[in-house]
């Protein structure tokens, strides 16, 4: 998978997320968005519904797979997990960075065994619906940002290859972990878009702006009346905050 340095295109750092069960739909996206954007994310929703056989039907179109799966477990069960990930062949897999140390080099170096086109693992911080007031009532004392470099160092430490985070959050994690260190940038939302359940969200220009690797974009794109346009709108603004750099 390319890097962020060797990119030309802004818009190969495009992941549009599609957070959906039914397969058709999501083969019908990926149809309609091939050329204006860098690859698809398959979360959850879309994992439980299609399974393996619903990766790789998406794989078909070449894009590369951003697999958001956020194992989160005891070290042996996040070892088996990601060796399972093995033959979908994702670009990219995540865990949760709270599940500590142990698990992190565990799912880093399982990841290892797939060679050199293992997959990319980044670890999940503090999750974009969340703000400051949502940690203290997890009983999380530190403010956003802290909690998120605090995980981010811890990260990399382990081996892993980045982190996701908002767009916030970005210019701290620079001076904490160096420029390449990979950030994957989820709850964007372009001027003309609803936050939604988003809190900590920036638009795709700030995004690229503030120097995010990966952007991760779902509903301002799935859920428009024409969603080639809005990717089309999107990737604009960001080839033009890269022009500005």
């Amino acid at each position: 998978m390319p890097t962020p340095d060797t990119m030309s295109d802004p818009v190969d750092r495009l992941y549009v997320a599609l957070d959906t069960p039914d397969l058709t739909e999501a083969v019908t996206l990926a149809e309609r968005l091939q050329g204006l954007i860098g690859g698809v994310k398959l979360g959850k929703e879309f994992f439980t519904a299609n399974g393996p056989a619903g990766v790789a039907r998406l794989a078909e179109f070449g894009l590369p797979v951003f697999l958001d799966l956020k194992f989160h477990d005891i070290p042996t069960t996040v070892t088996g997990a990601v060796r399972a990930t093995a033959p979908m062949k994702p670009a990219m897999i995540n865990v949760h960075a709270s599940g500590g140390a142990a698990m992190m080099r565990a799912a880093a170096e399982a990841a290892a065994e797939a060679g050199p086109n293992r997959p990319l693992v980044v670890a999940v911080t503090v999750l974009t619906s969340l703000d400051d007031a949502d940690l203290d009532s997890l009983g999380v004392g530190a403010p956003v940002r802290e909690q998120v470099v605090h995980l981010a160092v811890m990260a990399k430490q382990c081996g892993l290859d980045g982190v996701v985070c908002s767009a916030r959050e970005v210019m701290a994690l620079r001076g904490a972990c160096g420029s390449s260190f990979r950030l994957v940038v989820p709850g964007i939302r372009p001027a003309w878009a609803e936050a939604g359940d988003q809190k900590r969200v920036v638009t795709p220009s700030d995004a690229v702006a503030l120097g995010a690797d990966d952007l991760v974009i779902g509903r301002p794109i799935t859920a428009a009346a024409d969603p080639a346009d809005a990717a089309s709108r999107i990737g604009a603004e960001m080839r033009a905050a890269a022009d500005a750099r």
